[in-house]
């Protein structure tokens, strides 16, 4: 996956819209306002910080070397994932969705019914 490939698949997720809030070179995906996924633009390899639930990162981390601890978030709940080659794309599309999901689910009501009247 390159980084118009993750560009592309975070911005086909309905309601996602893209940021660059920390300045021009950190990609930054939201649903709602909240963030699941940011990127350095000029990291070689790539990588990104998604969400996840605690003990499923612990797990990942465990199982992926390409997946450390998030860099510059709560690394309790964030994962970096490195684009080594040594993961597949499927499963990348799958924790950047986890992210999404885990997000969406922490939306107050009245967000959650906002999205839902979204088209």
């Amino acid at each position: 996956m390159n980084i118009e490939e993750l560009r592309e698949y975070c911005i086909s997720i309905k309601g996602v819209q893209e940021d660059l809030p920390f300045g021009p070179d950190i990609l930054v995906f939201k649903v709602m306002g909240k963030l699941f996924l940011l990127t350095g633009l000029d990291n070689h390899p790539i990588q990104f910080n998604v969400k996840c639930d605690p003990e499923k990162a612990v797990q990942l981390r465990e199982q992926f070397p390409c997946v450390l601890p998030g860099y510059h978030m709560n690394k309790k709940h964030w994962n970096t994932i490195i684009l080594d080659g040594s993961v597949n794309d499927e499963l990348l599309k799958e924790w950047i969705k986890d992210s999404y999901d885990l997000v969406f689910s922490g939306l107050s009501k009245i967000q959650q019914k906002k999205f839902a009247e979204m088209k």
